[in-house]
């Protein structure tokens, strides 16, 4: 248990260069421009998918650079779920859908790695259907 909370300590303590070397670590990507650029997109489109009050959350958990990418984000009027997010994310790249779908699984389980469980688990729920997965998380059946 304390090697665990001491992981969650340090793992909330990276810089946001730190949090680009994970992500191109995680994503095998060739460049830290690259990574970065995964980074971005993905952070970008999930503020748009969170409303003020969880956005804020995530963004204190996050290193200054990527929390700014996020906190600039306003909601969008209409949800998307989990496969919708990541074809807009390729749309607005350029990418292809599988493209997209490695560079937000790898830029989201970063995040999910910065977040207490309950903030995590909280946003997953907040979030349409989909999202579990692209958090490195298991989707469960949702309650009726």
């Amino acid at each position: 248990m304390h090697a665990q909370s001491e992981q969650r300590r340090t793992a909330s303590a990276l810089t946001y260069d730190q949090m680009l070397e994970t992500v191109r670590y995680d994503g095998a990507y060739p460049t830290r421009e690259r990574a970065e650029q995964a980074v971005h997109a993905v952070l970008a489109a999930l503020g748009g998918q969170l409303g003020d009050d969880l956005r804020t959350a995530l963004a204190a958990h996050l290193p200054r650079r990527a929390a700014d990418i996020l906190a600039a984000q306003a909601p969008t009027a209409q949800p998307r779920t989990g496969w919708s997010f990541v074809q807009d994310i390729a749309a607005r790249t350029g990418v292809t859908p599988a493209v997209a779908r490695w560079d937000t699984g790898a830029v989201l389980s970063t995040v999910a790695a910065l977040l207490p469980g309950d903030l995590l688990t909280r946003t997953i729920s907040e979030l349409p259907a989909g999202y579990a997965l692209l958090f490195g998380r298991a989707e469960l059946a949702r309650a009726a």
